[in-house]
């Protein structure tokens, strides 16, 4: 997850750096009989975001978990989880961790699918919506796929059962009470700009009211509404890091790339940079295959094919060995990632591509070439 960095042009928004994040006060300097928009802003409690994007994995699961104490211990009023993303990759147990997590939170929580469209929340993630305070989308978004509830606490009204097995966009999920805002019905919360203000007024359950907005008039005489500050947080670099190798792209190309790297050390006698590169790439793309629901006989024929490739790079020419790397390896890619509800992991035609052709070539052409002509000198 990277800080919002696009939002930051949004009139209520203006950056100021943070460790962790960034604090956005409003910037409108409009004069009122109140004072200035800063100054009527600055009384309120502020709005911390905080972005879920990719699959949701135990890195993402702890961020949201820290970010509701932090919203909580920083004296936030609310905590915004922009969302998007395809299902979960925990086990049972940390998703129900997360359901109690946002259900028993001091602070309103608001759940925005966004906010691109297209955006979606998918599998597991979406029963979150059965237990966030205020919940909303862009249009053209979709929610569904939840399979059964995991927990009684979960209320997604009467959308529970169509989305047990199927995906609503805005309007549908507005009309089954899935979504959680006050507007018309067939009204979509387009910008965070929006999905603030309709945090304004909601009552948690601990009788706190949410003041996320003020109106003030400009010199004309026009309402506006003066939102309060909104701070973005983000990941760590090396939470980041093992997040992002949690995906199904990433993850099998590290493992691939790494364990060529490894062969061609091993066969080339280089000055070990290569095998450092490939094992630093062969553990983070293992620990990305371990977090995401792989076949295990998939794998199997992905080490195989490796074996089988070093067997004909020791000799110095692609033989029998480098056919069966190859069909093994095919086969390996292919069939390497189980589906989630609503999410087909199966690897994409350019990752099969950049992953198939490139070990053709480094074990057809380029491998035996370099071992040739490293030991014939």
């Amino acid at each position: 997850m990277t800080p919002l960095a696009g939002l930051a042009g949004l009139s209520l928004l203006a950056p100021t750096a943070a460790a962790e994040g960034r604090t956005v006060p409003p910037t409108d300097p409009t004069t009122t009989d109140g004072g200035t928009a800063e100054d009527v802003a600055s009384g309120l409690a502020p709005v911390d975001v905080l972005e879920v994007s990719g699959l949701v994995d135990d890195v993402t699961v702890d961020s949201i978990i820290d970010a509701i104490a932090k919203a909580e211990a920083d004296g936030s009023q609310a905590l915004i989880l922009q969302m998007n993303t395809g299902g979960a990759i925990v086990d049972e147990a940390r998703m129900v961790e997360l359901i109690h997590a946002v259900r028993d939170a001091e602070v309103g929580i608001g759940l925005w699918v966004g906010p691109a469209r297209g955006s979606r929340v998918l599998g597991w993630p979406a029963q979150l919506f059965g237990v966030a305070d205020v919940t909303a989308m862009v249009a053209g978004a979709h929610v569904g796929h939840t399979g059964d509830l995991l927990d009684p606490s979960v209320d997604l009204r009467q959308g529970a059962d169509v989305m047990r097995n199927d995906a609503l966009d805005y309007r549908e999920a507005r009309a089954v009470g899935v979504l959680r805002y006050e507007g018309p019905a067939d009204l979509d919360v387009p910008t965070m700009r929006s999905m603030v203000s309709a945090m304004d007024g909601v009552v948690l359950e601990n009788g706190t009211e949410l003041d996320t907005v003020v109106p003030q008039l400009d010199d004309q005489g026009v309402t506006q509404n003066m939102s309060t500050l909104v701070r973005f947080s983000s990941l760590g670099l090396v939470e980041q890091v093992f997040h992002t190798v949690a995906s199904p792209p990433i993850a099998y190309l590290f493992f691939v790339i790494g364990c060529c790297l490894l062969i061609f050390e091993f066969f080339t006698a280089g000055v070990g940079v290569a095998g450092f590169v490939g094992a630093a790439l062969t553990v983070l793309g293992s620990y990305g295959l371990s977090a995401l629901p792989t076949r295990g006989g998939a794998v199997a024929l992905l080490v195989v094919a490796m074996v089988a490739f070093a067997i004909d790079v020791q000799v110095g020419i692609p033989r029998f060995w480098t056919g069966v790397g190859m069909v093994t390896f095919v086969l390996g890619s292919w069939f390497l990632y189980d589906s989630l509800p609503g999410t087909d992991l199966r690897l994409s035609w350019i990752t099969l591509i950049v992953g198939i052709g490139g070990v053709a070539l480094t074990f057809v052409v380029g491998m035996p070439s370099m071992v040739r002509t490293r030991f014939a000198t």
